[in-house]
């Protein structure tokens, strides 16, 4: 039954480090996420631009490009993409993030917009960032001041699934953090990239073209209703008026949405529209979607470019940067972008939909070349803060910023326990706190108060004299618990000491046996030893109706302390023996070739379960049992040891996923506990060091060798925060954490010493 295949991926003849390139300040891999050429939006080109601009930057930093594509497999893609995810499948999102994480990127960027994904309001690409382990940055490219429900729960997973928020105007970033509620601290405003071409070649350029003699207007971009260029054309009867060598360029194919629906109805309405005018010959249609440097040199032609949006929603325009950043004067509705890019006196604003304003402002500049160009100089100049240069050299020092740099090796040694006394008061652990701040709202549980029983049984002499007053303490608590009229454990008790149920859950009452029997078999004085002994023959007649598979292997931890002291114990022999029975026989039923685990889903405090089955093997002589235990044990641990080497416990996002390999966050300090104390049976039953290794791996993740580098306990005091987000810290400090930090510190130590 024991896998020697699985058994391999553990064995490590070295001692615990991660990858090396982990310790460097340097990004040495990227991955970017958003549609790609050839594809036809705008989307597909700043990407492409993102990349050029990176690699022109850093030579040597790799960017994988995952293509968004509208099926699985899409003609014409460069080389640049490393993948592609096709944009309807959930199951595409899903396997990218899987090879994302496996690839082991130091940043990794998406490219947002609600269009580009499947599902409502793109739903779909939360199936990639709920799996993504890497930092996350996002660039929000719209930003939604009056979302639809599922446009607002879609903005509210990514939010707090990134590191960082990239948004290319103000007013984006205020939207974010007042209405969508995110933080400060996670916005960074980086204007869109332009190419940097010299100043002042219209003339050259018209000639190129064939425009010689024009004076020259445009827009250009995907062709579809929300640009508003019918207000442009009902304007050109005026400006005509006045200026019969006008000519506007409108440049861009039909959007590759609206042609599947309607054809070119759309353009074939401004055919008509411009006829009936009388502007038709005063207006050049480029009906084409133009590489890069070709639609350049057609900018560079203009003299005033028009961007006439119908309305303020647009967040970013990739279109109104490059004409603006190529010197053009820029004539534009005040839509939120244009609004900040054009400020003091950078361009010229015109209400929405007013097609005389619009035409009073074309004019008023074609009047004036002197007032024309140097409203073309000013533009120029600024828009050299947005070259791609520039901005690489801003997206490099938002990464150096962002990059994960994990502590390479663990620390084992004592704790302070300032923490855990800071969370106790006369009646228990409180079970909450706000930071270090105690939370009375959650009052106390019977789970928090039976592993503090157990961590004083562990606590040495130089805890004294707490560790006795919070034994008693503890001990109390699990005593009234007890429910003598039901027959049962009571689990949650509010700020007042009133007990808040009649009957608890079946895992805090497992849990409650385990803390018993720990206690029975190594409580520090020999009348809370006897206590403990009569408390769990008074309980323990519970543990044989547990249908949860913890309780049940809680159960059988303290059913097996109990038989370490006393080997005719008849319960705990039989609450061993059906556990033992109950387990296995899940294990056949559920087991199958890459998920070798005793449920068809993970969920908290997961390597219990096996490190029950090793105890239970051992104590019965069961050969099979054991076996199980150490097979499934070998599994869990191969899902919780990230590429780089470090510990990646099995994140609570994941939890009632069935068949579903675990997603990273967020993660908890009780499965570190629950690894390093199931690695330790492993390594009594097989004196394989590997046990060890894998025990110090998971405790370094409490000073930092984690997803995010940073420390989870504080050494000083023996706190804990609350677990890893995708943010980082969950900086409150709740007992489970500080219990957890504190048990497996004691489990540590003990291992050590016995391994040495």
């Amino acid at each position: 039954m024991y896998n020697e295949a699985l058994r391999s991926i553990i064995d490590d003849d070295s001692e615990f480090s991660p990858d090396p390139s982990a310790r460097t300040g340097n990004i040495n891999r990227l991955v970017l996420i958003g549609s790609f050429t050839p594809r036809r939006c705008g989307i597909a080109t700043f990407t492409a631009d993102i990349r050029a601009s990176l690699r022109a930057a850093d030579p040597d930093l790799t960017v994988d490009v995952y293509a968004l594509t509208s099926g699985p497999v899409e003609v014409g893609l460069v080389s640049a993409v490393a993948a592609t995810i096709t944009e309807t499948d959930p199951q595409s999102f899903a396997d990218a993030a899987k090879r994302i994480n496996a690839s082991s990127p130091n940043i990794v960027w998406l490219q947002h917009e609600f269009g580009l994904f499947g599902g409502p309001a793109g739903d779909m690409v939360l199936e990639l960032v709920d799996r993504i382990a890497p930092p996350l940055i996002v660039t929000m490219h719209t930003v939604l001041p009056d979302p639809d429900a599922d446009q607002l729960r879609v903005m509210k997973r990514l939010i707090a699934r990134a590191c960082k928020l990239v948004v290319m105007s103000e007013h984006s970033a205020r939207l974010l953090t007042d209405f969508y509620g995110a933080s400060p601290e996670q916005i960074v405003f980086i204007s869109h990239g332009v190419p940097d071409r010299p100043f002042g070649r219209s003339a050259h350029f018209k000639s190129v073209f064939g425009f010689e003699g024009r004076k020259l207007l445009m827009t250009f971009g995907l062709l579809s209703p929300g640009k508003g260029i019918e207000s442009v054309i009902e304007a050109l009867p005026v400006v005509v008026a006045e200026h019969p060598d006008v000519l506007y360029c409108i440049v861009g194919a039909t959007h590759p949405k609206l042609l599947l629906r309607e054809g070119e109805a759309y353009r074939e309405r401004l055919h008509s529209l411009a006829t009936e005018l009388g502007v038709e010959s005063h207006i050049c249609w480029i009906e084409a979607f133009l590489e890069t440097e070709e639609l350049l040199d057609l900018i560079e032609a203009a003299d005033i470019y028009v961007t006439p949006y119908p309305g303020a929603g647009q967040s970013t325009s990739g279109t109104l940067s490059y004409a603006f950043a190529l010197g053009k004067a820029v004539v534009s509705t005040p839509y939120v972008h244009a609004t900040e890019l054009l400020a003091e006196n950078h361009g010229v604003l015109v209400p929405f939909g007013d097609k005389a304003a619009m035409a009073k402002a074309i004019n008023v500049l074609l009047d004036d070349p002197d007032q024309l160009e140097a409203l073309q100089k000013r533009a120029y100049e600024r828009g050299r803060t947005m070259i791609w240069p520039v901005f690489s050299e801003r997206c490099l020092d938002l990464f150096a910023e962002t990059k994960v740099v994990p502590v390479t090796e663990p620390e084992i040694g004592p704790i302070g326990i300032k923490g855990l006394l800071r969370a106790c008061d006369e009646i228990g652990i409180i079970q909450h706190s706000i930071h270090d701040v105690v939370d009375y709202n959650h009052g106390y549980c019977l789970d928090d108060n039976a592993r503090g029983l157990m961590l004083t049984n562990r606590l040495g002499v130089e805890a004294e004299p707490h560790r006795s007053r919070l034994s008693c303490l503890f001990a109390r608590f699990v005593q009234d618990a007890w429910n003598h009229e039901g027959q049962n454990f009571r689990n949650f008790m509010d700020s007042n000491g009133r007990w808040l149920e009649d009957v608890g859950s079946e895992d805090s009452s497992g849990r409650a046996l385990w803390a018993l029997g720990a206690t029975a078999h190594e409580g520090g004085t020999t009348d809370l030893q006897r206590w403990a002994r009569e408390q769990f023959d008074r309980t323990a007649t519970v543990a044989p109706d547990f249908g949860s598979p913890r309780a049940t292997a809680f159960a059988m931890l303290g059913a097996d302390s109990i038989l370490e002291r006393d080997a005719s114990h008849g319960l705990a022999r039989r609450i061993i023996e059906n556990g033992a029975a109950q387990l296995l026989k899940l294990y056949r039923a559920i087991a199958r070739p890459g998920w070798l685990w005793f449920e068809d889903r993970l969920a908290y405090d997961n390597c219990r379960l096996a490190e029950a089955m090793i105890v239970a093997g051992q104590r019965l002589g069961n050969t099979s049992v054991t076996e199980c235990g150490i097979e499934a044990l070998t599994w869990i641990n191969t899902l919780q040891i990230a590429p780089l080497g470090h510990f990646r416990p099995v994140g609570s996002e994941s939890f009632g996923r069935a068949y579903e390999e675990p997603r990273p966050f967020d993660q908890q300090a009780v499965e570190i506990w629950a690894a390093i104390e199931a690695a330790a049976i492993a390594y009594d039953v097989t004196r394989d060091r590997n046990w060890v290794r894998h025990a110090q791996r998971a405790y370094a993740w409490f000073g930092g060798a984690n997803d995010r580098g940073l420390a989870v306990g504080d050494r000083h005091s023996g706190t804990c925060r609350d677990g890893i987000t995708p943010q980082g810290l969950n900086l409150n400090q709740g007992a489970e954490s500080i219990l957890s930090y504190q048990l497996a510190t004691c489990a540590i130590r003990t291992l050590i010493a016995k391994a040495d």
